[in-house]
């Protein structure tokens, strides 16, 4: 018999009938933490306390009242999947100590779901009822502004409580709890004071707006001298690839999946299930479990219509009301087409011969090397990658303020190689094809390069038997290899070894389309000026090549 107070069960036990429908993400997330609960197992090193979940429910509906809209001056009053959140994220203790399992959440749903409110609510609670002597906590963000938000809503429930204010107090520098000595304060990205926290609680608002980790990464080092600190990332889905939101939303979707293991990180991601998706009304709740009590039916509905009619308003619906990734608005592919998290054994792409593909950059950048394989009865089209760049350019985007991508950390697991000095060094790229030769059997019989700026290392590539092709970069050259490589992605039948690289470089692209002697042309450009499409052009100058010699180069194909 479920016990009144387990909302978590309560939860659980709709989900699985699909009386509430859910993303897999979700059904799993609390499917574990039932059984969790239920098991016998006395090795395991958490319990699930009901009163201790339920108590802060109880300070939430007590104390926090609304203060916008048709609900300004009531209380809050929880909706179940937000209980089940609250008592996961409070109920579960470790046993000796009694502190809290859960050091950090991540909580992804669609838009106007009162995120930022239940943010406040959690910050004032643990400024106020925690148990914490000199609790320091930080609503964060990119911007001032955008990290005032949580902060406001926590101050403005404090006003609204008779008790509340008169135990908090507001000054020029945060909220005062003098009882505790605890402050709360907004804490933007380009703040000078970033160093020296010591922080219990801190809201990461908006994740997807984060271009880098830094702010993130602060806030976890922050926390390392509290006993049970929290972080929360609170976040719609948005439109920067391969930034912050993207690394923990693949993080939280691993764990939900059970794929990666992380007993101290709560996992919620309220989305569809899949693109086609979006024109279900039942399926709606998925990523808007406060549909119709929250956020507004009706709304919804305009806004699905909406996008039937107008195709460019469709990206931003299924990223803002889906949760649904997608590159940004100009971007020549869709998210849904980009993202492939197929890989196979090299084993398998072992003696095969291919089609090369090169991209050199202007001696300092990002440079990228390709090979295009295929396999016998296999419609898929296979692709390995290798990029280069030169530590002077590393040190140069690492002093800007805003961070291009995470170059290092691609660089340890392997998808890109860094040499010293500031140019790159083009001996390297020859070394991975010879090693593609010799270790794996991987022969291209073409290499397609860009002749403007292939400088010594053709004659090298030339010395090594290859045989080099010079393709223009231009709409003429590229634009039916484009169109057909879109196509292939589009069908799912692209295995480029999941490697983040390449997906970041093709939601960096967009297409230039043109209309030259009645020719209708494209040719990728960058969405924006700091964006690298390196990788993308890399693969487009082979699929030139692929284009090309279909005919010569199926027979090939072992």
């Amino acid at each position: 018999m479920v016990s009144r107070l387990n909302f978590v069960k309560e939860y659980y036990k709709k989900l699985k009938s699909n009386e509430i429908p859910a993303c897999e993400e979700i059904k799993n997330v609390y499917k574990r933490l039932v059984e969790e609960m239920d098991s016998t197992d006395d090795s395991f090193p958490f319990y699930f306390s009901e009163e201790m979940g339920e108590y802060v429910i109880n300070f939430i509906e007590t104390y926090c009242k609304h203060y916008q809209g048709e609900l300004a001056g009531e209380y809050c009053r929880l909706e179940l999947f937000q209980k089940a959140f609250i008592q996961s994220l409070f109920g579960w203790l470790e046993k000796g100590t009694n502190r809290r399992r859960f050091r950090e959440y991540f909580f992804e749903v669609a838009r106007k779901h009162g995120k930022s409110f239940l943010s406040g609510c959690i910050a004032v609670y643990m400024l106020v009822a925690d148990s914490e002597r000199g609790a320091e906590i930080y609503s964060a963000a990119t911007k001032l502004d955008q990290a005032k938000i949580i902060y406001n809503v926590a101050k403005n429930i404090i006003e609204q409580n008779e008790d509340l204010r008169a135990l908090i107090k507001s000054t020029r520098e945060g909220l005062s709890f003098k009882l505790t000595r605890s402050v709360m304060k907004p804490l933007p990205s380009e703040s000078k004071s970033l160093d020296g926290l010591n922080i219990h609680f801190a809201a990461l608002d908006e994740v997807h707006g984060q271009r880098d980790r830094n702010m993130y990464d602060v806030l976890r080092q922050g926390m390392k001298a509290r006993k049970q600190p929290l972080m929360g990332c609170i976040t719609t889905s948005g439109f920067l690839r391969e930034g912050l939101y993207d690394a923990l939303h693949d993080y939280a979707t691993d764990i939900a999946k059970g794929t990666k293991k992380d007993d101290r990180f709560l996992p919620i991601i309220y989305k569809l299930d899949s693109q086609e998706e979006w024109q279900d009304p039942k399926c709606w709740l998925k990523a808007n479990p406060g549909l119709g009590t929250i956020k507004s039916y009706v709304q919804l509905a305009d806004d699905v219509e909406r996008a039937k009619q107008d195709a460019s308003y469709l990206p931003t619906l299924l990223v803002k009301d889906f949760c649904m990734k997608q590159s940004e608005l100009s971007a020549y592919m869709t998210m849904d087409a980009i993202i492939c998290e197929k890989s196979v054994e090299m084993e398998y792409l072992e003696h095969s011969y291919a089609v090369g593909g090169c991209d050199l950059s202007a001696v300092g950048d990002l440079t990228c090397a390709s090979l295009l394989i295929r396999k016998p009865d296999d419609e898929n089209v296979y692709v390995l990658q290798k990029y280069f760049i030169p530590q002077a350019k590393i040190d140069k985007i690492k002093s800007m303020s805003v961070q291009e991508a995470p170059y290092e950390l691609w660089a340890e697991q392997g998808w890109v190689e860094i040499n010293e000095g500031a140019a790159v060094d083009y001996s390297l790229v020859t070394k991975w094809f010879v090693e593609m030769v010799e270790k794996h059997d991987i022969r291209p019989l073409w290499i397609c390069y860009d002749r403007a700026l292939s400088g010594y290392w053709v004659p090298e590539m030339e010395g090594y038997g290859f045989d080099m092709e010079k393709t223009a970069q231009g709409p003429f050259t590229w634009s039916q290899p484009f169109k057909e490589m879109k196509a292939t992605f589009e069908e799912h039948n692209v295995i480029y070894q999941n490697n983040p690289v390449l997906r970041w470089c093709l939601s960096n692209t967009a297409a230039k389309a043109t209309n030259q002697d009645g020719v209708a042309t494209v040719q990728p450009v960058k969405i924006q000026q700091h964006r690298r499409i390196d990788g993308t052009v890399s693969l487009l100058n082979a699929w030139v090549g692929y284009v090309k010699h279909y005919e010569e180069f199926m027979p090939y194909v072992r």
